[in-house]
């Protein structure tokens, strides 16, 4: 090797880590994978047991850079006509009293802001809409792989728990039988854009 291509190897080599710095402070932007996501959500019945609800259909986008994880942008919606309980709880939950599909068909939940935890754990501060009510909700959230190593390449699974209040969305039927704590299990497939 002479001088002159020695001389030339450290830009060289900068040049070609350039992109990868880049890369790095990107924004990746994710997507729901519909096919291999869902809500779950639970609440104490009679005092003794409980009844579980099933959303089977929601939409979002998760946008995150590496380099600033705090700052990253999340919004799901959840289509609450889709909703089952596997019995005839169904319409019931589907009515008027409580989630009144005909007149608020799709939940919305957007998170503005993201702490982590742990390497692959952290918490994930935003609001929920749901019958036309916007709360405040904190969700306990785990990724699949730690969002900081992610090239944006490979699918993360996000997995978010939290308990809501029903009261507070205007839910308030049944107060004897239904709980009005409801933990509710977000797991999503995210796929990049």
């Amino acid at each position: 090797m002479t001088l002159s291509q020695r001389a030339c190897l450290p830009i060289a080599m900068l040049t070609m880590l350039a992109p990868l710095t880049a890369s790095a402070q990107e924004t990746l932007r994710y997507v729901v994978d519909k096919a291999a996501s869902h809500v779950d959500a639970k609440v104490a019945f009679f005092g003794f047991s409980s009844k579980s609800a099933h959303f089977p259909d929601m939409t979002g986008t998760f946008d995150v850079s590496p380099t600033n994880l705090e700052g990253m942008a999340m919004a799901v919606d959840i289509d609450a006509r889709t909703l089952t309980t596997g019995d005839s709880e169904t319409q019931r939950l589907r009515g008027r009293q409580f989630f009144d599909v005909a007149h608020h068909p799709i939940l919305h939940f957007v998170g503005s802001r993201m702490t982590m935890t742990g390497a692959k754990s952290a918490t994930v501060e935003g609001k929920m809409t749901a019958r036309g009510v916007t709360q405040p909700v904190k969700l306990a959230v785990t990724f699949s792989i730690p969002p900081i190593e992610t090239a944006g390449y490979q699918p993360i699974t996000i997995t978010g728990t939290t308990t809501i209040d029903r009261y507070a969305f205007g839910m308030r039927a049944f107060p004897w039988i239904i709980g009005r704590m409801v933990a509710v299990r977000i797991s999503a497939r995210m796929v990049r854009d």
